[in-house]
């Protein structure tokens, strides 16, 4: 099979995942990473923990409401629920797309500057993908990391490097059947304001789109997942809301495509709360291009329905969950009213994030 063959399937997939009012939880956290989340509820990361926790949020009753697709982990994506049916199946039921994280983590950069990365995992890449769609993956998820320092990173090398690796993802799994998440992280640590994060921002997104153009990625059957235009979490100038939705929106005008249907952002350590009164405000703004702007949360929708489950409470999960769910449904519509959801304030910034 060829991207030629699965043109018209990508299309309809992108489309679906950019459905107005919907957006795609992000649970594709490394068994590292979700172990340190559940060690944070005192609860051990063993694989019958982690399918209990994961088998609660797609079995949450009217998710399918808000949210059109989930990135798994490779071990959830091939998993069985603790009712013995598969966790591709449950979202299946519910008409939500199961998606899986493809990339196989950040390495350092030779030759760049001291904190830069480069995403590894594009060696047989094709052919992964290709399982990953028997078995029953429609979308794909590869983040990329730039970090703004006082010392001048991004360099040059870290931008191409990342780009053109986003843009060979991608093309690579269009090739088996999925739709690519573009994902360029530009991370929150650092004392920079907004106006450097914009400026930086819309030169990697442009590298990004110049690469995809290069390597002929198809731009209808993708998606982009940026970050937002932030100050650096250690800037004392903290822009009120209203400015970051306005930079932000600025941003995307300037560098994507607009063939790209939908725009689903990260929420990148920002509260839940923030994280919906921004994508609110987002959607309030008049643009240019006719893109779908959502939301693409991991954090930002799973850390109260993880306190709330607390290892053994199913049901506050799940109604924790279904809340914020609601919250950013009705910000991707531009109708969310802050506070009128359940949620936390407590900022998830994580210094040099990994997962």
């Amino acid at each position: 099979m060829t991207l030629s063959y699965y043109k018209e399937e990508l299309k309809k997939t992108a489309t679906s995942l950019a459905s107005s009012g919907k957006g795609i939880l992000a649970v594709d956290e490394s068994t590292k990473t979700i172990g340190k989340r559940l060690a944070s509820i005192n609860v051990e990361n063993t694989e019958q923990n982690r399918k209990s926790y994961r088998g609660l949020l797609f079995t949450t009753a009217g998710l399918e409401e808000f949210i059109s697709g989930a990135i798994l982990f490779e071990e959830t994506l091939y998993q069985d629920h603790i009712d013995g049916e598969s966790m591709v199946k449950k979202l299946e039921g519910r008409g939500i797309i199961p998606g899986i994280k493809v990339d196989k983590g950040l390495r350092p950069l030779a030759g760049g500057l001291n904190v830069e990365t480069f995403c590894s995992g594009l060696d047989g890449l094709i052919e992964r993908a290709s399982d990953y769609y028997a078995q029953g993956a429609r979308f794909a998820k590869w983040r990329a990391v730039l970090q703004i320092t006082s010392d001048g990173c991004p360099s040059k090398l870290s931008i191409r490097e990342n780009a053109w690796g986003l843009a060979r993802y991608a093309r690579s799994v269009q090739e088996s059947g999925l739709v690519p998440i573009i994902e360029p992280e530009i991370l929150m640590d650092g004392s920079h304001d907004i106006y450097k994060t914009a400026q930086v921002q819309e030169e990697v997104i442009k590298e990004v789109y110049l690469a995809c153009g290069q390597n002929g990625v198809y731009l209808e059957g993708s998606l982009l997942k940026p970050s937002m235009t932030v100050q650096g979490a250690g800037c004392n100038n903290k822009e009120d809301p209203e400015e970051i939705a306005a930079m932000t929106i600025r941003t995307m005008e300037r560098a994507v495509p607009a063939a790209v249907p939908g725009i689903v952002f990260l929420s990148g350590g920002l509260s839940e709360e923030a994280a919906s009164v921004y994508l609110n405000l987002m959607n309030k703004i008049v643009r240019k291009a006719n893109w779908n702007i959502g939301f693409s949360y991991g954090r930002a929708l799973q850390h109260s329905c993880l306190k709330a489950w607390n290892g053994k409470n199913v049901p506050a999960g799940q109604k924790a969950l279904l809340a914020r769910a609601q919250a950013n449904s009705e910000a991707s519509k531009g109708c969310y009213i802050a506070g009128s959801q359940p949620s936390s304030d407590e900022a998830l910034f994580i210094a040099g994030y990994k997962y």
